[in-house]
Parts: structure tokens; sequence; C-alpha cells
């Protein structure tokens, strides 16, 4: 059976999220921490998009380790394509799963905006940092 857009709204999507999933879902090519506890994503199919994450933060959240802005501009890329912070980063989170926080590629993608759409400047700029998926490289 076809999954197409009447099938997810069938089964409780939203029309959004119906249209993402009946497109195809997309892969995240590269992750960057911009300023302001932002998140710049490029996307396969060239789609460059803002996260913000400042919403995560609130009390008792798994992402209060990543508070210190070194710590959330530690991200990257996972081996399944989700972005992700290893809350230590001398500790092997493939061995301590509770290490890792992480976020699904496709949330990352409903919930980010256009890049060319935000409007504080220091999100749409260049990046501090690339992470892609085997490790960190500076800019």
């Amino acid at each position: 059976m076809e999954r197409d857009f009447d099938w997810y709204v069938k089964n409780g999507f939203d029309a959004r999220t119906a249209r993402y999933f009946a497109g195809g879902t997309r892969t995240i090519s590269s992750v960057s921490a911009g300023g302001n506890y932002t998140l710049v994503l490029d996307f396969d199919n060239g789609e460059r998009r803002v996260l913000d994450c400042k919403r995560f933060f609130g009390p008792g959240s798994a992402f209060e380790p990543l508070r210190a802005p070194e710590a959330f501009r530690r991200v990257f890329l996972d081996e399944n394509g989700n972005v992700a912070w290893d809350v230590d980063p001398d500790v092997d989170s493939s061995v301590h799963w509770e290490n890792r926080i992480d976020l699904c590629k496709d949330s990352c993608y409903l919930n980010s905006v256009p890049a060319d759409s935000v409007p504080y400047p220091d999100a749409a700029h260049p990046p501090l940092f690339v992470a892609e998926s085997d490790g960190i490289a500076s800019s």
C-alpha cells in the first residue's frame, strides 16, 4: 500500500506533516551551531534551514548539559543521520547511550524554517563551525 498524503491524514498526521512524509523524507547533509542556540541545517535537497533550540531548555530538560555555548557547539550528525551531542565528549556513547542527546532528522526539518526567513541575522550567517557525519571540522 502506497502511503500518500491521504493515508497520512487518515492516520492522524496534520496536513503539513502528511505532505512532508508523502513527498519523501529529507537527509541532513551538515549541521552547525548558529547564534543564540540555533542550528543551521543543510539538507540533501539543497535547502538551508534554521532550528531554534531554545525551547528545548525548559526546567528538567535533557538539554540542560548543553546550556553552556561551548557544549551546544559540539553538535554533529550521528551514525543514523540525526543531530546529536555527546554530553561528555570523552565518553563513548555507543557504550553509554545515556551520554547522547539527539534530535530526529524529520523533526529537525519539520520544526525548522528556511534560513532566509530568520529575523535575526547571526543564524543565517556562516556558521561558527561545521559538523559532518564523520566528525567535526573547523572552518
